[in-house]
């Protein structure tokens, strides 16, 4: 075969999901004496990206050798590829090494910032751009909310909606800034987030825009986790299609409003649609039981999960089992689980058994796991206050006050606690989302 047929099997098998076989397809390529050419790299690496990120490397080797480097498409290939593998200065370098990088490499770089925490870089880089699209913006709005900034994440999309810049005015935004924009939302502290949400919402309904299953998954999202669950239903039942994700979302909101038993009837309900669940379904599934103190249906849909989906449980799971134990008091069992489990517990399995410590009075219990949080997380405050509460509640004076002591020493400070109420008729704005 030729180069040219090469290549496009390779984009072929690319579009159609099968990362693996575009990689295979390329060693028939070299062994059939099939010269390599700057179109053959770009599919290899967004390949590389999604299944064998180690290939990165040796085919950068082949790159070289092929002298095909300053190919552009193929340098945001790669800048793309080094930001997945969490090498960002790889990704910086060969953003350098382009002569004139276009937007696609501008876009590149930003999503590679965001991905790797460097939000700093990514402004700087964002308002240094010859020219922006809807892309660039969403690239920092996910960036912002990727890395917890959520207020940083709404307050971007305002100014986006502003249209402040000059030179991008008039992008709008499209499915995956409205998605970023709605999660900002849905996880922002200390109020605003439903009254944001919604004026998004609004925005949308007003200027006729589709909404996709995405953008109504993402609202789904936004309601539950703000209380509004009667718009969390409605937004759901008038879905006529609906993705794993959907479900996931609904089933979480039913499970974090007191609706156990009707996530549960809602998790029955899709599998009864032909929807096979994931890890994210079983994690809202699982924190459900947790709630309504559901042990043995807890149980035996952890077991589930690895005997009829075949679905490998990870620590999100298992921290959702001890949750699950611990708060029905059952905390021998929920020790037992933890020292049953194929690796070391992290803080959030570990979290669960604490709380569970503390609302039940273990004290002795509760010392030894907090002791064990506080070398896992030095710099969480809540561990180092809670731990000296169980320590004075022990009488050990002494040992509450040096906590205290080495929380400040660390210089660790307290969250000081706070109440919000989200007054929605009563926030105003002179511009949207200001």
């Amino acid at each position: 075969m030729s180069t040219l047929l090469y290549n496009g099997l390779k984009r072929a098998y690319l579009s159609l999901g099968q990362a693996h076989k575009t990689l295979v397809l390329f060693t028939h390529m070299l062994a059939h004496q099939a010269p390599p050419n700057s179109f053959t790299f770009p599919p290899l690496i967004k390949a590389a990206a999604f299944s064998s990120p180690s290939l990165g490397q040796p085919l950068h080797t082949q790159v070289i050798k092929r002298g095909v480097l300053h190919d552009p498409f193929i340098q945001t290939s790669f800048i793309s590829l080094y930001a997945q593998l969490g090498e960002l200065l790889g990704a910086r370098k060969m953003f350098e090494e382009i002569s004139h990088p276009c937007i696609v490499a501008h876009n590149a770089m930003l999503d590679a910032f965001g991905k790797n925490g460097d939000m700093r870089s990514a402004l700087l880089l964002f308002e240094c751009m010859p020219e922006r699209d809807v892309v660039s913006w969403t690239s920092v709005i996910n960036g912002f909310g990727r890395n917890g900034s959520f207020s940083e994440a709404v307050k971007f999309f305002g100014r986006m909606m502003e249209h402040e810049d000059v030179i991008a005015c008039l992008v709008k935004p499209n499915e995956a800034t409205y998605v970023s924009a709605l999660s900002s939302c849905a996880n922002l502290h200390g109020g605003g987030a439903l009254h944001r949400g919604k004026q998004i919402h609004g925005y949308v309904i007003r200027n006729e825009i589709e909404l996709s299953i995405f953008t109504r998954t993402a609202l789904i999202n936004l309601y539950g986790k703000t209380g509004c669950l009667r718009s969390a239903v409605n937004v759901f039942d008038q879905m006529v299609f609906k993705e794993v994700c959907t479900w996931n979302a609904m089933i979480s909101s039913l499970a974090s409003n007191g609706r156990e038993m009707e996530a549960l009837d809602l998790f029955k309900k899709m599998k009864m649609d032909g929807k096979r669940p994931n890890e994210v379904t079983f994690v809202a599934v699982l924190t459900a039981c947790a709630r309504g103190k559901l042990v043995e249906s807890g149980l035996k849909f952890f077991q589930s999960m690895l005997d009829e989906f075949g679905i490998v449980p990870i620590m999100e799971h298992y921290g959702c089992v001890v949750d699950l134990l611990g708060r029905a008091g059952l905390l021998k069992e929920a020790t037992d689980f933890i020292r049953r489990m194929p690796f070391e517990p992290d803080g959030s399995v570990l979290g669960a058994l604490f709380g569970a410590c503390k609302i039940h009075g273990a004290i002795e219990l509760g010392n030894v796991v907090g002791q064990r949080l506080i070398e896992l997380q030095p710099w969480h405050c809540g561990r180092y206050v809670v731990l000296s509460n169980i320590k004075a509640g022990m009488e050990r004076w002494d040992n509450a006050a040096d906590l205290r002591k080495a929380m400040a020493m660390a210089g660790v400070e307290k969250i000081p606690a706070y109440s919000s109420i989200d007054l929605i008729d009563k926030v105003c704005s002179t511009y949207f989302l200001q």
